[in-house]
């Protein structure tokens, strides 16, 4: 059978959108970009609006649902027949997607139903599941509950962060995406509903999202720390002094709740039914340094 080539329009804003854009031109024609305005503080280009002008691209702007509807609605858009949205921050109308004869199809970080939302990544990573995924989905009014065209399972490695995760679910999206959306693209793939009442959500996260508390128990703060980097980052304040939390292990040491202790040179943080090991932390105004570096810098915070 011959294969149908189609030019799309691509959705994005972030960083993930950037990397997923630059990878996917180069399989995929791409006619035009729709993403954010740049923040009025930052100097620089947006990511993806810089790559788009690098690569040649016609690039609209809308940083709200009715924005979207309104260049749409103006016939300023090419006429295409399908788009891709990853990594946008904007809400899609159904005017706008009906607009797409094929639809728009977007690649959601997670093994949906599960962590529907805008942040699957942090939340694979704090329940503490050992998979996680790619769903490809054609997008409808509802928050991320459009029907599926297939998924890709990826295994969640013990030490793993939401930067190194996403790293990888950026290469495992494009693959998919290779893989199905030909196929969609040319009429084999049927789309599937999803389990709606399997589904979760994550929440939006505040910067008070960090702050450790020793409340909890040494798994559950590890996995903190190892979700949090980037944002909201895990934190603590520790006599009057913030402390950014970038690595640790969980131990079943008991250390007194909250606070700091060496235990056989290693640096401990209380929680409940035992401790974590602080490998690596950034104090307030100081560069990331190694728990060793923090003991012999700050021993008198320290109890022994």
């Amino acid at each position: 059978m011959t294969q149908k080539s189609q030019t799309v329009i691509f959705f994005g804003s972030g960083p993930v959108a950037a990397k997923s854009l630059d990878m996917l031109v180069k399989w995929q024609p791409v006619t035009a970009v729709v993403t954010k305005n740049r923040p009025k503080h930052h100097k620089d280009p947006a990511p993806v609006e810089e790559l788009a002008k690098k690569l040649g691209l016609d690039v609209y702007f809308a940083d709200t649902k009715s924005e979207l509807d309104e260049i749409v609605d103006s016939g300023k858009l090419p006429k295409v027949k399908l788009g891709i949205v990853i990594d946008y921050g904007v809400i899609i109308s159904e005017q706008t997607i009906k607009c797409f004869e094929l639809g728009i199809v977007n690649s959601h970080f997670s093994l949906l139903p599960e962590w529907r939302g805008a942040d699957p990544i942090t939340f694979s990573l704090l329940s503490g599941q050992d998979k996680t995924g790619i769903s490809i989905m054609l997008i409808d009014k509802g928050m991320d509950t459009g029907p599926l065209l297939g998924v890709s399972e990826l295994s969640i490695s013990p030490d793993e962060t939401n930067q190194t995760l996403t790293e990888k679910l950026i290469q495992l999206s494009d693959i998919t995406l290779q893989d199905l959306l030909p196929k969609y693209i040319n009429g084999v793939l049927k789309t599937y509903k999803q389990e709606d009442k399997i589904s979760t959500y994550s929440s939006m996260l505040s910067k008070k999202s960090g702050i450790l508390d020793p409340k909890k128990t040494p798994s559950e703060l590890v996995r903190e720390v190892r979700s949090y980097i980037g944002w909201p980052n895990s934190r603590i304040c520790y006599k009057d002094l913030w402390l950014t939390i970038t690595k640790a292990v969980a131990s079943d040491t008991k250390a007194p709740l909250g606070h700091l202790v060496i235990v056989g040179n290693q640096l401990h943080f209380g929680c409940n039914n035992g401790s974590i090991i602080i490998k690596q932390l950034k104090p307030a105004g100081k560069n990331i340094m190694s728990a060793s570096s923090f003991i012999n810098g700050y021993s008198s915070l320290i109890e022994k």
